[in-house]
């Protein structure tokens, strides 16, 4: 007589016993029959109190992990019980099953460790389940380990935002920069957004933050100002840099509508020319780009000031870095180019964030390395309509060292 059985693949399962097992070959579906087992008393499932008196026993179809090919599920005959310390009548409670979800948990388990490297849908298609069913799973033990916002540790924070649809739809994100880890996301990019981010902060934690990185954004300058006084505020050189370049487009798009026919010919298409850094430049682009600036003294001069622009960067001390924003200023001034003169008052009006460089060389770069990988994570998903979701999954993906 064959010894083998299916018992131990259940061992796990705690009181309960295997009574049955059948197998559709054609359909490559097993069934197992479970049972409570008699010798020990149903436990409440909200409580997890003992109630010795049954009210009811019911069926429930659970699905397993696969054995081989084969779908398997758990025919589960359970209790319902009047609980005399809830008051009313619960389910029995099973250590193996996740309550509202028919799955065991080591099946959820498997699901969201497949999660990890696999789309939802494409976890949906490879184990036959509705793609709803494999989401909730994943972000239930998402919320168990991300859900609350872990403010230990942090000393110097980045700060930006992503976009999450078109039409100016942002979601807040908070980077420990010192971990790489997203400690925080929060829909909007209004003062009251990261409001809701320091509120929940600890005074302990607010009191030790030492440096912030951002880009210069009122709302998110007062916030920091109003919550961590003790921080110094550190704008970085990545998106003033990227604000000029909007300023060389502008006065590219003005020299190009002045410009004669011929000239036009050689200021068209050259937008990414005049961004591009000298080092980046192609050996073929190069006498293009000396065309242009010869040919158009505005060109010329805001190429050079963007030049001028991120050595302010390369300044170790405070007054050194200060004395250079103030040529730089008076040159934007001399230029008598008045978007680059509006750009130069803008810069003096931040310089305290600019000048905080030299304490502390931080920038947010970390997040748009970030930023770059969740367009990733929402590309690969066709968006996510679950915001919270989202969040999760984008925590998960940065969860520090």
């Amino acid at each position: 007589m064959s010894s083998c059985s299916i018992k131990p693949y259940f061992r796990c399962f705690t009181r309960v016993k295997v009574t049955g097992q059948w197998v559709v070959n054609k359909e490559n579906v097993a069934s197992i029959d479970i049972h409570p087992d008699d010798r020990f008393i149903p436990i409440c499932h909200k409580c997890k109190e003992k109630a010795v008196t049954i009210h009811q026993v019911v069926h429930r179809s659970v699905r397993d992990l696969n054995i081989g090919s084969s779908v398997v599920f758990l025919n589960i005959l359970y209790r319902k019980v009047i609980c005399t310390e809830c008051g009313c009548v619960r389910t029995e409670y099973f250590d193996f099953i996740l309550p509202y979800l028919r799955v065991t948990k080591r099946l959820a388990l498997y699901i969201h460790n497949l999660c990890k490297v696999m789309t939802v849908k494409d976890v949906a298609d490879h184990l036959g389940l509705h793609w709803g069913t494999v989401k909730e799973i994943d972000k239930k033990f998402l919320e168990e380990e991300f859900g609350e916002t872990d403010y230990a540790g942090l000393r110097i924070l980045a700060i930006d935002e992503i976009s999450r649809r078109r039409h100016h739809d942002y979601l807040t994100v908070l980077l420990d920069y010192e971990t790489g880890r997203i400690v925080w996301m929060g829909e909007g990019r209004k003062e009251s957004t990261l409001n809701s981010f320091f509120h929940e902060m600890p005074l302990s934690v607010r009191e030790g933050i030492k440096a912030v990185a951002m880009d210069m954004w009122d709302p998110y300058i007062a916030s920091v100002r109003e919550w961590c006084p003790n921080a110094m505020i550190v704008f970085d050189f990545f998106h003033i840099v990227k604000e000029f370049n909007k300023v060389i487009d502008k006065v590219r798009n003005q020299e190009y509508k002045r410009a004669s026919e011929a000239d036009k010919r050689v200021l068209k298409g050259t937008k990414y020319l005049l961004l591009k850094n000298s080092k980046n430049l192609k050996q073929e682009e190069r006498p293009h780009l000396k065309q242009i600036l010869n040919l158009n003294k505005n060109l010329s001069t805001v190429y050079i000031l963007k030049d001028a622009l991120k050595n302010i960067w390369s300044y170790k001390y405070r007054k050194s870095a200060g004395k250079a924003i103030d040529n730089w200023c008076q040159l934007a001034h001399e230029s008598n180019i008045e978007p680059v003169i509006k750009f130069a008052k803008k810069i003096q009006h931040h310089r305290e964030g600019i000048l905080n460089h030299c304490h502390y060389a931080i920038h947010t770069s970390k997040l748009e390395g970030v930023n770059n990988t969740l367009k990733v994570i929402k590309r690969k998903a066709y968006g996510y309509r679950d915001t919270r979701y989202f969040i999760l999954k984008a925590k998960q993906a940065f969860a520090g060292q």
